[in-house]
Protein backbone atom coordinates (compact mmCIF):
# COMPACT_ATOMS: atom_id res chain seq x y z
CA UNK A 1 0.00 0.00 0.00
CA UNK A 2 1.13 3.44 -1.17
CA UNK A 3 1.55 5.90 1.77
CA UNK A 4 -0.77 7.98 0.95
CA UNK A 5 -3.57 5.74 0.55
CA UNK A 6 -2.51 4.26 4.16
CA UNK A 7 -2.94 7.85 5.48
CA UNK A 8 -6.29 8.38 3.43
CA UNK A 9 -7.46 4.75 4.93
CA UNK A 10 -6.30 4.47 8.56
CA UNK A 11 -9.31 4.45 10.85
CA UNK A 12 -10.08 4.37 14.52
CA UNK A 13 -10.83 0.46 14.96
CA UNK A 14 -12.64 -0.15 18.12
CA UNK A 15 -13.89 -4.21 17.08
CA UNK A 16 -11.37 -6.89 16.19
CA UNK A 17 -11.78 -10.35 14.78
CA UNK A 18 -10.59 -13.35 17.12
CA UNK A 19 -7.45 -13.84 15.01
CA UNK A 20 -3.72 -13.81 16.70
CA UNK A 21 -1.13 -11.67 14.75
CA UNK A 22 1.45 -12.83 13.74
CA UNK A 23 4.97 -11.71 15.76
CA UNK A 24 6.49 -10.86 12.44
CA UNK A 25 3.75 -8.38 11.97
CA UNK A 26 4.07 -6.81 15.65
CA UNK A 27 7.80 -6.78 14.61
CA UNK A 28 7.21 -4.85 11.49
CA UNK A 29 5.15 -2.55 13.97
CA UNK A 30 7.59 -1.73 16.45
CA UNK A 31 10.64 -1.24 13.83
CA UNK A 32 8.21 1.58 12.23
CA UNK A 33 8.08 3.32 15.50
CA UNK A 34 11.80 2.69 16.20
CA UNK A 35 12.31 4.55 12.58
CA UNK A 36 10.32 7.73 13.42
CA UNK A 37 11.86 10.44 14.31
CA UNK A 38 13.06 12.01 17.31
CA UNK A 39 14.48 15.37 19.25
CA UNK A 40 18.22 15.33 18.96
CA UNK A 41 17.49 11.40 17.81
CA UNK A 42 17.10 10.55 21.55
CA UNK A 43 14.61 8.04 20.53
CA UNK A 44 13.02 8.66 24.03
CA UNK A 45 10.98 6.13 23.92
CA UNK A 46 9.70 2.10 24.41
CA UNK A 47 7.02 -0.35 23.76
CA UNK A 48 5.57 -2.75 25.72
CA UNK A 49 3.62 -5.48 23.78
CA UNK A 50 0.48 -6.51 25.48
CA UNK A 51 -1.21 -10.08 24.43
CA UNK A 52 -2.41 -11.64 27.46
CA UNK A 53 -6.23 -11.57 28.51
CA UNK A 54 -5.60 -10.45 32.15
CA UNK A 55 -3.50 -7.55 31.37
CA UNK A 56 -5.97 -6.57 28.34
CA UNK A 57 -8.73 -6.83 30.78
CA UNK A 58 -6.33 -4.20 33.57
CA UNK A 59 -5.24 -1.74 30.63
CA UNK A 60 -9.15 -1.73 29.48
CA UNK A 61 -10.33 -0.98 33.13
CA UNK A 62 -7.60 1.88 33.37
CA UNK A 63 -8.84 3.40 30.11
CA UNK A 64 -11.88 3.58 31.49
CA UNK A 65 -13.44 0.12 30.19
CA UNK A 66 -13.24 0.39 26.45
CA UNK A 67 -13.88 -2.53 24.91
CA UNK A 68 -11.44 -2.89 22.07
CA UNK A 69 -8.53 -3.14 24.37
CA UNK A 70 -9.99 -6.59 25.37
CA UNK A 71 -10.95 -7.69 21.76
CA UNK A 72 -7.72 -6.18 20.33
CA UNK A 73 -4.91 -9.19 19.53
CA UNK A 74 -2.10 -7.14 21.13
CA UNK A 75 -2.48 -3.71 22.60
CA UNK A 76 1.07 -1.57 22.39
CA UNK A 77 1.68 0.62 25.11
CA UNK A 78 3.85 3.39 23.59
CA UNK A 79 6.24 4.93 26.71
CA UNK A 80 7.94 8.10 26.97
CA UNK A 81 11.26 8.03 28.72
CA UNK A 82 11.59 10.86 30.34
CA UNK A 83 14.98 10.80 31.62
CA UNK A 84 16.53 10.06 28.30
CA UNK A 85 14.87 13.35 27.14
CA UNK A 86 15.99 15.52 29.97
CA UNK A 87 19.70 14.28 29.08
CA UNK A 88 19.36 16.20 26.16
CA UNK A 89 16.80 18.71 26.62
CA UNK A 90 16.72 19.37 30.30
CA UNK A 91 13.18 20.14 31.36
CA UNK A 92 11.78 20.84 28.00
CA UNK A 93 13.12 17.90 26.26
CA UNK A 94 11.09 15.92 29.69
CA UNK A 95 7.69 17.97 29.24
CA UNK A 96 7.43 18.79 25.99
CA UNK A 97 10.02 16.75 23.25
CA UNK A 98 9.54 13.28 24.81
CA UNK A 99 5.75 13.56 24.73
CA UNK A 100 6.36 14.73 20.28
CA UNK A 101 8.77 11.71 19.92
CA UNK A 102 6.14 9.06 20.78
CA UNK A 103 4.00 10.63 18.87
CA UNK A 104 5.79 10.43 15.53
CA UNK A 105 6.65 6.68 16.88
CA UNK A 106 2.65 6.14 17.11
CA UNK A 107 1.64 7.47 13.81
CA UNK A 108 4.42 5.35 12.05
CA UNK A 109 2.51 2.52 14.01
CA UNK A 110 -0.66 3.40 12.75
CA UNK A 111 0.02 3.99 9.11
CA UNK A 112 2.48 0.42 9.51
CA UNK A 113 -0.42 -1.50 10.64
CA UNK A 114 -2.95 -0.27 7.49
CA UNK A 115 -0.56 -1.12 5.19
CA UNK A 116 -0.66 -4.50 6.28
CA UNK A 117 -4.26 -4.75 6.63
CA UNK A 118 -4.51 -4.46 10.43
CA UNK A 119 -6.64 -2.34 12.62
CA UNK A 120 -5.66 0.26 15.33
CA UNK A 121 -7.31 3.48 17.45
CA UNK A 122 -4.69 5.51 19.16
CA UNK A 123 -5.97 5.71 22.78
CA UNK A 124 -5.11 8.68 25.17
CA UNK A 125 -7.91 8.13 27.64
CA UNK A 126 -6.37 6.38 30.49
CA UNK A 127 -5.68 6.43 34.31
CA UNK A 128 -1.84 6.61 34.14
CA UNK A 129 -1.02 5.51 37.10
CA UNK A 130 -3.06 2.22 36.57
CA UNK A 131 -1.14 1.56 33.45
CA UNK A 132 2.27 1.89 34.93
CA UNK A 133 1.31 -0.70 37.46
CA UNK A 134 0.02 -2.98 34.72
CA UNK A 135 3.52 -2.51 32.65
CA UNK A 136 5.56 -2.38 36.01
CA UNK A 137 7.04 1.00 34.33
CA UNK A 138 9.89 2.24 35.91
CA UNK A 139 9.69 5.80 37.47
CA UNK A 140 11.03 7.40 33.83
CA UNK A 141 8.77 5.61 31.55
CA UNK A 142 5.31 7.57 31.15
CA UNK A 143 2.79 5.54 29.21
CA UNK A 144 1.47 8.02 26.79
CA UNK A 145 -0.87 5.90 24.50
CA UNK A 146 -1.91 2.61 23.95
CA UNK A 147 -2.49 0.74 20.75
CA UNK A 148 -4.53 -1.87 20.39
CA UNK A 149 -4.11 -3.85 17.05
CA UNK A 150 -5.51 -6.41 15.66
CA UNK A 151 -7.62 -7.61 12.27
CA UNK A 152 -10.49 -5.42 12.39
CA UNK A 153 -14.02 -6.62 11.83
CA UNK A 154 -15.50 -3.46 11.32
CA UNK A 155 -15.30 -0.65 8.24
CA UNK A 156 -15.68 2.57 9.57
CA UNK A 157 -16.74 5.22 7.23
CA UNK A 158 -14.17 8.28 6.29
CA UNK A 159 -14.93 11.04 8.58
CA UNK A 160 -15.31 14.95 7.78
CA UNK A 161 -11.76 16.97 7.69
CA UNK A 162 -11.81 21.08 7.85
CA UNK A 163 -10.74 22.00 4.48
CA UNK A 164 -7.33 22.98 3.86
CA UNK A 165 -8.44 26.81 3.60
CA UNK A 166 -9.72 26.86 6.96
CA UNK A 167 -6.27 25.29 8.75
CA UNK A 168 -3.05 26.54 6.35
CA UNK A 169 -2.12 30.20 6.86
CA UNK A 170 0.72 32.05 5.27
CA UNK A 171 3.27 33.67 7.26
CA UNK A 172 0.94 35.03 9.44
CA UNK A 173 -2.73 34.47 11.20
Amino acid sequence: MELTDAIKNRRSIRTYKKQEIPQELVNQLIEAARLAPSAGNAQSWSFVIISEQENKQALSEAAFNQRSIIEASAVLVVCADENRAKESYGDRGKTLYCLQDTAAATQNILLTACSLGLGTCWVGAFREEEIRKVIKAPSEMRPVALIPVGYPKESPRARSRRPAIEVMHKETF
